[in-house]
């Protein structure tokens, strides 16, 4: 267990949301950010909006542009407006056969085709509402880096799951951003239940295992896969101020998970 940095004899789980410093309820200082060590919270901090941070959360939107021209693709192939389907959703979808042979780029398109218009219309509302806090917060190079490992992971759990189901949807990438946004909240000091994002993702839970047809191993893995992500993100690029070490052990997880997807694929067989 960690200690206070000042109070050695004190175990603690929360860190100064400011230097990263684990400090004991004595040492907390509450502000608009969360808790402050005494240190930082002396120091005189230049108010900043979320869109002073960083610059507009231009790549969710890139995202959720493709996703939807995605959607229109896969109509214009062949594929319902309510259903699905079609030629891209073939050529494109999660299939751990297919994905055996070499068509290793199916664990990428498929986490941006959907099933029908509900289908992308709810996760490309989760993804604006969470790419609206989590792009200005981390940058748009670790806000990518994220989303894709959170897309990998997805990919790598349902093929685990389910390898012969045709998989597709932004499912898995939504519910790594909603597993992130519970571990950065939680290292600046937040409650995430009281941020309504821990009763979303508990909601979606609820969703994933009582409705049928859900791809239960692809919102479990991107949960993790995002989750870890933001892990290591935090970790290394906010805590130990190495930003680029973060970004390289965010990159060793999307490959490690792609490797356990193609791993999965080939022992799908046919």
């Amino acid at each position: 267990m960690v200690t206070c940095y000042r109070h050695a004899d004190r175990e603690t789980g929360v860190s100064c949301s400011s230097c990263g410093r684990p400090i004991c309820p004595d040492c907390m200082t509450p502000t608009s950010v969360g808790m402050r060590c005494p240190e930082c919270s002396k120091r005189r901090t230049e108010v900043k909006t979320v869109r002073s941070l960083h610059s507009d959360p231009t790549l969710t939107y890139v995202l959720i542009a493709v996703n939807v021209l995605a959607f229109l693709g896969s109509m214009s192939s062949g594929g319902g407006f309510t259903s699905g389907g079609g030629r891209v959703i073939e050529n494109g979808g999660l299939f751990g056969p297919l994905i055996a042979e070499g068509e290793y780029w199916r664990l990428v398109t498929s986490g941006f085709l959907h099933a029908g218009i509900l289908h992308v219309a709810f996760n490309m509302y989760i993804l604006y509402f969470l790419g609206q806090l989590l792009e200005p917060a981390l940058g748009r190079l670790r806000f990518g880096a994220l989303y894709f490992s959170s897309l990998l992971a997805g990919s790598c759990g349902a093929l685990l799951l389910s390898p012969q189901a045709l998989t597709v949807g932004a499912s898995g990438a939504v519910f790594g951003l909603m597993g992130a946004a519970v571990v950065a909240l939680r290292a600046r000091g937040f409650d995430p239940m009281s941020s309504g994002i821990g009763m979303m993702l508990l909601l979606n839970l609820g969703i994933t295992f009582l409705l049928p047809g859900i791809s239960i191993g692809g919102h479990i893995g991107g949960l993790i896969g995002g989750a870890a992500a933001a892990w290591l993100l935090v970790e290394f690029g906010e805590r130990r101020r190495t930003p680029a070490l973060g970004l390289v052990a965010c990159g060793l997880l999307a490959a490690a998970v792609t490797a356990g997807a193609i791993a999965a694929a080939g022992g799908s067989g046919l």
